[in-house]
């Protein structure tokens, strides 16, 4: 795949972001490879959890500025399929039906910042930076806005997508795009496996229904929220692995899934 490696180990997907010499900055065909694989993600029964990092000095610099450089000679409808394939990497990373490790180094800018925020578990080494840049370039966060928002709300993202600022691990991790901050690659690499055990702890479906039902949970009147959050908890009490969770618990035993 160009620009993207997957290591696959059982129900587990290491996924790279594999541009290394461009700071796994994002092109036409890494946006293309990113979507194809979240994509068949989403149909892979057999998928627990996916781990995203990236190759190289960093984690993701953004947007190629020299790919960029060339669509602005493209018509306007060029451009708009463009930021519409790179809406859907987004969203299909976003929407990923199992877990999403982001292991973060170096610089995650823009897009970058924008893939992190589509993540479920971000972690980050202490030297990585963070920011909404794209004013400073002219352009504005749009593809990755509403994902944004979801993480860090309107009053963070008022100050941060109009002034372009830099921003550090800690900062990011105080308006919830980082989970956990770690010193240096041997901490932070020991930090995803324990959050990636963490995660294969829980049952398959259970983990997967979590995650919808989060989703399904948005802004609004309370009333229907309650009534589809209490339908999604009773399908997950009758169901074959959530009596089997209840029995091993009762029976201080280790769950069989």
């Amino acid at each position: 795949m160009t620009g993207l490696a997957i290591e696959r180990d059982g129900g587990v997907a290491r996924v790279w972001l594999d541009r290394p010499e461009r700071r796994n900055a994002f092109d036409a065909g890494l946006i293309e490879t990113v979507h194809e694989a979240f994509t068949s993600f989403a149909a892979d029964d057999g998928l627990r959890a996916v781990v995203l990092a990236g190759r190289g000095p960093a984690f993701c610099a953004g947007a190629d500025l020299e790919w960029m450089r060339a669509s602005a000679a493209l018509s306007r409808e060029r451009n708009v399929a463009d930021a519409e394939r790179a809406a859907a990497m987004f969203f299909a990373v976003d929407s990923c039906p199992v877990p999403v490790i982001a292991r973060v180094h170096g610089a995650a800018l823009g897009g970058g910042t924008g893939l992190a925020c589509c993540c479920d578990i971000v972690l980050a080494r202490e030297d990585a930076r963070f920011g909404f840049t794209e004013v400073r370039l002219g352009l504005i966060p749009a593809t990755i806005g509403p994902f944004a928002l979801a993480r860090i709300g309107r009053s963070q993202a008022r100050a941060l997508f109009l002034t372009g600022d830099l921003f550090d691990a800690r900062r990011a991790r105080e308006i919830g795009i980082v989970h956990e901050v770690h010193a240096g690659d041997d901490e932070l690499d020991a930090a995803v496996e324990r959050t990636l055990a963490a995660v294969l702890r829980g049952g398959p479906a259970a983990v997967r229904a979590a995650k919808a039902l989060i989703a399904g949970l948005r802004d609004g009147d309370p009333a229907p929220q309650s009534k589809r959050a209490a339908e999604a908890l009773a399908e997950r009490r009758v169901s074959d692995e959530g009596r089997e969770g209840i029995a091993a618990f009762l029976e201080r035993r280790q769950p069989d899934w």
